[in-house]
């Protein structure tokens, strides 16, 4: 019976894909999504901690002991993102249906002792420093712009509670960021172009000038000379963003308009664009790594429509990645409501996020 059902899911993203029905973040289909991260930010197991022990003592040590707040979505990066989604969804859809769930849910979390634990635990074991560099961190301020810049009581309440951990998470990256020599072009979580997206969105509304300025500095480091980027070669077979694709959408951020057109067009060759248009294949829905193509479609889908929006009328790539880009989402949607764990821990913030670009 489940793999009858999977195949159905599978027919009918292909189906939307190709009819060009594109989803949209409907009052219904947030319910759905919804659901997902708040039926596991409380589920302990299974889980990836990637802590690194210093001790026998703290290397038996629970989850939920070691990140009060954000143990659960399988791993620490997931739980963020998930409740970045849940306070995303109430701001923007007052009438959500699970609404007194969500906040109660949100309300355990954002307590002023977890998050002061959250933030100790990047200076109380030997390497934390390190831990979920840079993928988490870009979340952590991602949830923490969203709180900030949502006129609500609850709001107010949960960004001051998360002020200990947010300021610890900037210390550690504008420390690290002058240390850089080499961007990371994976296409899994390490990827730099990613988290610079994410750090320069919350520099800009915050109005942090010194970190804004050393991010603008970094990406031109990183990629002002770039061309001919090898995207052809795209993707990994458990990529969940375009390295390519990735760094354009920040390079967008960085440049003027017209520079970055300029910049763009040396950038990918007409082969690579064909490849980074291609729907992912997925031989495998239920294996944890192979899921992550799912999200590489929305993660391309949501670059697609940024650098399109950038692009001048005429441009011949403008109309293209409008198009692409509305052919993953229809394609990617219907993944998400799979029912395997793999995906059910993190999709559905992806998903919102694409949805909403």
């Amino acid at each position: 019976m489940k793999k009858f059902t999977l195949i159905v899911i599978l027919f009918f993203s292909y189906f939307l894909a190709s009819a060009q029905v594109v989803p949209t973040l409907t009052a219904d289909v947030a319910d759905k999504l919804s659901k997902m991260p708040l039926g596991c930010i409380g589920q302990e197991f299974p889980n990836k901690t990637s802590h690194v022990a210093n001790t026998a003592v703290d290397g038996r040590l629970l989850p939920s002991e070691l990140h009060p707040a954000f143990y659960g979505c399988l791993d620490w990066h997931s739980s963020v993102h998930g409740h970045w989604m849940l306070i995303r969804l109430l701001k923007t859809i007052p009438d959500l249906k699970n609404k007194p769930e969500i906040i109660t849910q949100l309300n355990k979390t954002f307590t002023p002792e977890k998050m002061m634990a959250e933030a100790e635990y990047f200076t109380k074991y030997q390497v934390a420093n390190t831990y979920e560099r840079t993928y988490g961190w870009a979340w952590l301020l991602k949830l923490d712009q969203e709180l900030y810049t949502w006129d609500n009581p609850d709001a107010k309440k949960w960004y001051a509670a998360m002020q200990p951990l947010t300021q610890q998470i900037l210390k550690l990256w504008k420390a690290y960021l002058p240390k850089q020599t080499y961007p990371n072009r994976t296409g899994v979580h390490p990827n730099t172009a990613f988290g610079l997206v994410f750090a320069l969105d919350w520099a800009k509304t915050f109005k942090d000038a010194d970190f804004e300025k050393q991010i603008d500095e970094k990406a031109k480091a990183f990629y002002l000379d770039n061309t001919a980027t090898p995207a052809y070669l795209e993707p990994d077979g458990s990529d969940f963003f375009s390295p390519s694709l990735e760094i354009a959408d920040l390079m967008r951020r960085v440049l003027p308009n017209k520079e970055f057109v300029r910049w763009l067009n040396k950038f990918y060759e007409e082969k690579s664009i064909k490849r980074i248009s291609d729907l992912p294949i997925i031989s495998d829905i239920n294996d944890y790594q192979g899921v992550h193509l799912v999200g590489l479609s929305f993660t391309r889908a949501w670059c697609m429509k940024g650098i399109a929006k950038e692009l001048p009328k005429n441009h011949k790539w403008k109309k293209h990645f409008e198009v692409t880009a509305d052919r993953f989402l229809a394609n990617a949607l219907p993944l998400v409501f799979a029912g395997n764990y793999g995906g059910d821990h993190w999709l559905a913030s992806f998903a919102v996020y694409a949805l909403e670009k």
